[in-house]
């Protein structure tokens, strides 16, 4: 795209249409744009429109961010990507030598979107390909020092800033280290010096009265350069911080320790000193984490400065993020060799009363979250959360002190709990956050045992605080009266989940189903939380502890309940809820009289969600409600399958004909689910489905491939005659050959190749064997991966139980003469003993036995080295540990609060294939290896056991003999 006045007015239009409120130029203007970014030079004279002074500030502001996202599209497009249009080495050296000029002469808001695509840029191409960045930014530091020109200044720190970030975050290699070693070697220095200057300038307008907004950008430049010593810190202590420690130290802790009344007399001046102090609090703590020897001379300072800074610290929100990160670091020094900072007499005490009851207190902030937005106040106080709040952190110094402190703050804390229980009691109504605050440290303070659900405390014993303190907030007959100590009653139970008795547990279920119909979003997310929670605790063995029959007393009230609490304002999408509905259709015994209600309420909730799906946890668990009620209640009862597809059709019409593209791969599941429970012949509606099945368009999304895999497999088990008219053989062949040949999809691929060979009697493939050859032996040649090559033997292997070794190796030479005995020794044998799974162990060790056995590439006689190594590779499969061998999956993985619709399969475990084992009538491959083995050598006497001392080593020769005792065979 040239640079002309032409061009310049088409795009101005453009970008005003797309901020048009009508649908229609909004989306033409979109459309063009999207058409003429595929032209060369579009990010250049984006880029060169939006520096335009002549342009609307609004046009040049949309340009930017169109510029913004072009650039990550198409700099350094993913390989998976359709996108082929990326953009020219030419053209990227052009807006790399513009950018930076552009990012600090523009205003504000277009500033921040230049200085995010230079920051893109920089990710792909900083340092390696883009040199001159960093000179350039010094320099222009420098120029911009010299003027004092902080506004100026700020922009090139902020931008170095973002740069830097990637230390903090990629994993050490030599490559970041060089590439650390390349930025601290230009920008260390210059940091420290405007660092030092900007002190100088604060220090003097702090005492002579200067104006707010100089302070305010002083500051904020102090924040940036404190941001840039965490960045370039993170790895290792650079050589060039470690000897000038004493000026960042000492510049550092003036900013715990001084005021700046100017600025902190206003709310927003403070904000910003609060954030340089928070800044400060981050390195400290870096420090005190990866340096503490080097930093030990300046501990005690900066302990006794955070230690004032705290006291003054007041409990509005505003102030929670210094609060945290100075807590933080005090957290950090009680778990190191330095404790001893807090065994001084009194201290404990002073650090309970004068820092953690005050900041686990509940605020009037934190009541105000909890009834204006709950999702927010359950993310922050849930069990698991990663967000840091003064509420946990506070608790966490405890825990830390506790480390080597435990019967002082035992005992303390215990007392601590006691006596806000006595003042609650004194005066219920009137402090009641006085139980709140006893219900949250005992929760908090709870240690969570490694690689488990279960916690333990020794602050309370756990079954007598549940019954005296717990329960009258359970059996309360008002749902809706003090909520927050609902809340946390409920927090309780859901923690101390595995110490409560089942007899017990199951008084309060009625209690927690009430809990449901509670006004408070918060209490019935978390009683449908807790329900879930407690039907996943296990017993000794595994064992479930809740039961079907456990449920089933309460399951109608149980489930009306849940539908109802949907309903509530702002819980219409609570995710909490619908996992519950899910878990407890997943347990409870699934009549008529349950599933009717439950698949019309379903489908309701999906026909909404239908409309704007915006909340994709709370949606990936709709469908998982609706795969599992498929699978148990239509299990159960085959009659209800009609009722299913009559309910469920409409919606999935609705999916795929109104292009909810974010629903697609669920709604291919369950198709696939349906699929597999109707018994032949199925209806003409799934014929239908199957001819669209088969449309290429479908398969071009990397989303849509699994789930799209998975419902042929299905057609393909069910109706494989249906495959084999009107050319769909062919179809379906084509969509595999494409699979198997791109890098992201081979192994879902070789998944319909593997059906088809299950599915189809060989008369009907032999036609396309050498076809299937050919495409595989291609892609072989160009990618020779470790998951290609596993799927290739499994898939090989396959074709051999099912077909003969006759026809493997006979179809394979047809393409090449002697491929069959290249496959066999360059790629099967080496790579045997690296497959994984219970069936395709099995699966593969059968073939690699029947090789041994039947195959003259093997049985002949100079091939005795080829027959030794291949026993030994099968030797090695069979005698892994079974947990080496066996891929085990999670009974019901959770859903990550941050999935996204993007180009990510989501797999409904409830609507999961089940394997089939192809080889049902051999029951244990150990058996048959040695079995064959012993017929074959009774036909040679004396010739196999040389081989085997000659190609095993003495591990597997071991393991062979074990295996020969244990099933009475001998090789003879």
């Amino acid at each position: 795209m040239e640079w002309n006045a032409e061009n310049l007015q088409f795009l101005s239009q453009c970008f005003l249409h797309t901020l048009s409120p009508a649908p229609e130029p909004r989306r033409r203007a979109e459309a063009s744009l999207s058409e003429v970014s595929q032209q060369a030079n579009y990010g250049l004279a984006v880029l060169r429109l939006v520096a335009e002074p002549t342009v609307d500030d609004q046009i040049r502001q949309a340009a930017s961010v169109n510029f913004k996202n072009h650039l990550k599209a198409r700099w350094a497009p993913d390989s998976s990507s359709d996108d082929e249009h990326s953009i020219t080495e030419a053209e990227k050296e052009q807006i790399k030598a513009l950018i930076v000029s552009l990012m600090l002469s523009a205003a504000p808001k277009i500033q921040g979107q230049l200085s995010e695509a230079l920051v893109l840029i920089g990710k792909h191409d900083f340092p390696k390909r883009w040199p001159a960045l960093l000179p350039e930014l010094i320099s222009r530091l420098q120029n911009a020092s010299s003027a004092g020109d902080y506004a100026a200044i700020n922009g090139i720190l902020g931008t170095a800033n973002s740069i830097f970030k990637k230390f903090r975050y990629q994993y050490k290699t030599n490559d970041l280290l060089l590439d650390l070693k390349y930025c601290l070697d230009h920008f260390a220095a210059p940091l420290l010096e405007i660092f030092i200057k900007t002190a100088n300038l604060i220090e003097s307008a702090n005492s002579g009265g200067g104006s707010v907004v100089v302070l305010k950008l002083l500051f904020e430049s102090q924040r940036l350069c404190c941001r840039i010593f965490y960045s370039l810190n993170f790895q290792d202590l650079p050589e060039f911080f470690e000897d000038h420690m004493n000026e960042w130290m000492s510049e550092m802790q003036k900013y715990l320790t001084t005021n700046y009344p100017a600025l902190e007399s206003s709310a927003d001046g403070l904000a910003v000193v609060d954030e340089l102090r928070a800044a400060v609090c981050e390195n400290i703590n870096l420090y005190m984490e990866q340096n503490e020897e080097e930093f030990q001379n300046f501990l005690n300072g900066f302990a006794l400065s955070v230690w004032n800074l705290l006291s003054n610290v007041s409990q509005v929100s505003s102030r929670d993020h210094l609060a945290v990160t100075a807590i933080k670091f005090l957290t950090t020094v009680s778990t190191s060799v330095h404790h001893n900072l807090f065994a001084g007499e009194g201290v404990i005490p002073q650090i309970c009363q004068g820092i953690v009851i005050p900041n686990v207190r509940l605020r009037d902030e934190d009541e105000e979250l909890f009834e204006m937005n709950y999702i927010e106040f359950i993310r922050r106080d849930m069990e698991g959360s990663d967000l840091d709040t003064r509420r946990r952190i506070a608790c966490e110094l405890l825990k830390g002190i506790a480390t080597n402190y435990k019967p002082q703050v035992t005992n303390l804390v215990s007392v601590q709990i006691q006596n806000l229980l006595s003042s609650f009691a004194a005066n219920p109504v009137g402090n009641w956050k006085d139980k709140d605050c006893a219900i949250y440290l005992v929760v908090s303070l709870a240690i969570k045992k490694a690689g488990g659900t279960s916690v333990s405390t020794d602050l309370v014993d756990v079954q007598n605080f549940f019954l005296t303190v717990i329960v009258p907030e359970l059996q309360s007959q008002d749902v809706n009266g003090f909520p927050m100590l609902k809340a946390g009653a409920l927090k309780f139970f859901t923690m101390f989940r595995n110490h409560i008795p089942k007899p017990m547990a199951l008084q309060f279920f009625p209690d927690l189903i009430r809990f449901l119909r509670a006004e408070s979003n918060v209490v019935h997310s978390y009683a449908a939380s807790c329900m879930e929670k407690l039907l996943l605790v296990k017993d000794e063995g595994g064992r479930a502890r809740y039961t079907s029959a456990d449920v089933s007393p309460v399951l109608p009230q149980l489930m009306t309940n849940l539908f109802e609490a949907l309903k509530v304002p702002e819980s219409e999408e609570n995710q909490y809820v619908m996992k519950c509905i899910m878990r407890v259709l997943g347990v409870a015994d699934i009549s008529r009289e349950i599933a009717d209600p439950c698949i019309t309420g379903l489908i309701l909730i999906l026909n909404k969600a239908c409309e704007n799906p915006k909340n994709p946890v709370f949606n990936h668990y709709i469908f998982e409600s609706l795969a599992v009620l498929l699978k148990r209640a239509c299990g159960k009862d085959a009659s209800l399958i009609s009722i299913f597809e009559r309910s469920l059709f409409p919606s999935l019409q609705k999916i795929l004909g109104e292009d909810v593209t974010e629903f697609f791969p669920y709604a291919f599941q369950l198709l696939a689910q349906l699929v597999e429970l109707n018994r032949p012949p199925i209806s003409p509606a799934y014929i239908q489905i199957f001819e669209i099945l088969l449309t290429p368009d479908l398969w071009r999304k990397a989303s849509n491939v699994p789930a799209l895999v998975r419902l042929l497999q299905a057609f393909l088990h069910k109706v494989p005659h249906e495959l084999n008219q009107e050319g769909r053989l062919t179809q379906v062949l084509g969509i595999s050959y494409k699979l198997v040949s791109a890098r992201n999809t081979d192994e879902q691929g070789f998944y319909v190749l593997n059906t088809i060979i299950e599915s189809l009697d060989y008369s009907v493939i032999a036609p396309y064997v050498g076809q299937i050859w050919s495409a595989l032996f291609t892609v072989l040649q160009d990618k020779q991966t470790g998951r290609f090559i596993k799927s290739l033997l499994i898939y090989m292997s396959l074709f051999l139980v099912k077909h003969g070794t006759k026809n493997l190796a006979d179809t394979m030479n047809a393409i090449q003469a002697n491929i069959f005995q290249v496959i066999l020794v360059q790629f099967w044998i080496s790579n045997l003993k690296l497959i994984t799974g219970v069936i395709e162990t099995k699966l593969t060790a059968v073939a690699s036995t029947r090789l041994l056995c039947e195959s003259p590439a093997l049985l002949d006689a100079a091939a005795v080295e080829h027959w030794g190594k291949m026993l030994d590779s099968i030797v090695t499969l069979l005698s892994r540990p079974e947990q080496d061998r066996v891929e085990e999956e999670p009974e019901m993985p959770d859903i990550a609060e941050n999935v996204g619709y993007s180009a990510t399969f989501v797999r409904l475990h409830n609507a999961g294939k089940t394997e089939d084992d192809p080889l049902k009538d051999i029951r244990d491959p150990k058996e048959f290896l040695v079995t064959s083995l012993a017929r074959l050598s009774a036909i040679s006497p004396g010739r196999y056991p040389q081989i085997i001392n000659q190609y095993l080593d003495q591990t597997n020769q071991a393991e062979l003999l074990r295996l020969c005792s244990s099933y009475n065979c001998a090789i003879v």
